[in-house]
């Protein structure tokens, strides 16, 4: 499956950096989650944001890693021929670590945004349980479209993140393949078994929150056989979504990480 992506690359007359970054967002999110820091680093890489399947504007399907590590490596080899530094949260970041033990050969280097390769990532945001029983009327813009999913959602971040999952005015309706992510679920809660001679030797870094329960140290051992060659930082004061509660702390990580693949 070929997924809409988002790319931004440098000014024709500024340094590139030759091997290109991949953005993969989290469960409900889409490719422009990241769009700051694409923006950040598109000023020196070649950047592609892909929306995952179910997500944003990519077609819709079954779920798995594996199926979805596969989307991501089709997309990426009608895009490109060049390794590629990936750069995942949550889902992002399992379907990352997914696509470099079964393709590693497009994997230059992984950047893993707190998620480990195990079960767990989502429990914190308080995944809803209704939202295929929503009803929408004839018409809805956003003011109320944030009132109609009040009763389903009453997490506000959870709410704006559904919302975006929306299509807005006349007919509105999810726009994302909900039936699919909700049959699916369990898959993307959980890590599927690897055998034991998989592993990827790039490198590799896990940024975790601070404040986060998704990578603790129960997860060190697999971490160590699957990713032999990583390291682990954490952002102060942050909780899962990193980027966007430590901005700065965030892209000065990323950066210093990107630094040392030149």
């Amino acid at each position: 499956m070929l997924l809409n992506v988002i790319e931004q690359t440098p000014e024709p007359s500024a340094l590139c950096n030759d091997t290109p970054l991949v953005f993969l967002h989290g469960l409900f999110g889409r490719a422009r989650n990241l769009g700051f820091v694409q923006r950040r680093l598109a000023t020196t890489h070649r950047t592609l944001a892909l929306d995952l399947r179910n997500h944003g504007e990519s077609p819709h399907g079954p779920m798995s890693y594996p199926i979805m590590a596969n989307d991501v490596y089709e997309t990426l080899r009608h895009y490109t021929t060049e390794s590629c530094t990936l750069l995942g949260h949550s889902m992002g970041g399992k379907t990352a670590m997914m696509l470099a033990l079964l393709h590693p050969d497009i994997v230059k280097s992984l950047i893993i945004v707190d998620i480990a390769p195990g079960r767990g990532g989502f429990s914190s945001l308080d995944l809803p349980q209704k939202l295929e029983t929503v009803v929408f009327p004839p018409k809805l813009d956003l003011h109320e479209a944030n009132t109609l999913l009040q009763s389903v959602i009453p997490d506000n971040a959870v709410r704006q993140l559904m919302i975006q999952n929306i299509h807005l005015g006349d007919n509105p309706g999810w726009s994302i393949g909900l039936d699919d992510i909700l049959t699916a679920l369990p898959l993307i809660m959980d890590w599927p078994s690897i055998p034991e001679n998989a592993y990827y030797t790039g490198p590799t870094l896990f940024i975790k929150g601070e404040n986060s329960p998704y990578i603790h140290p129960d997860n060190y051992p697999i971490m160590q056989r699957l990713f032999p060659n990583y390291t682990l930082e954490s952002i102060e004061g942050a909780d899962h979504w990193v980027h966007a509660d430590a901005p700065k702390c965030f892209l000065a990580c990323v950066e210093r990480f990107l630094a040392t693949q030149t």
